[in-house]
């Protein structure tokens, strides 16, 4: 499984991007997909997931700003960031997983937001 994640880059306090990850290879056993962040000095953690039947799941600090979606004939999943903060600024991680446990990873897309 590869997966290519695109759409970062610098956006003012506000602002909105939208990520997207394409997956490729042999896909029949990912189950759930999803974007994860990584700021300067921290870890990497949860931003939100997406199940293939779209069951969704949110952190909380990114709850009523960010959308998840996936389009399952695309093979691809999307991140729609809204009303984004300096806080957001991270590089953004695309995440596949399947029904056995397995973790695939994009290579990571910088998101800058500016104050």
């Amino acid at each position: 499984v590869q997966l290519q994640a695109s759409g970062g880059g610098l956006v003012q306090t506000g602002g909105s991007l939208r990520l997207s990850c394409a997956a490729s290879g042999i896909l029949f056993s990912i189950n759930t997909m999803g974007w994860y962040r990584q700021a300067p000095g921290k870890q990497r953690e949860l931003v939100a997931t997406i199940t293939r039947r779209g069951s969704t799941n949110y952190a909380d600090s990114v709850k009523g700003r960010f959308t998840i979606s996936r389009d399952n004939a695309k093979n691809t999943v999307y991140l729609q960031m809204n009303t984004l903060s300096p806080e957001d600024t991270a590089v953004y991680y695309c995440e596949a997983s399947s029904v056995a446990g397995s973790h695939y990873w994009g290579q990571g897309t910088l998101v800058t937001v500016s104050s």
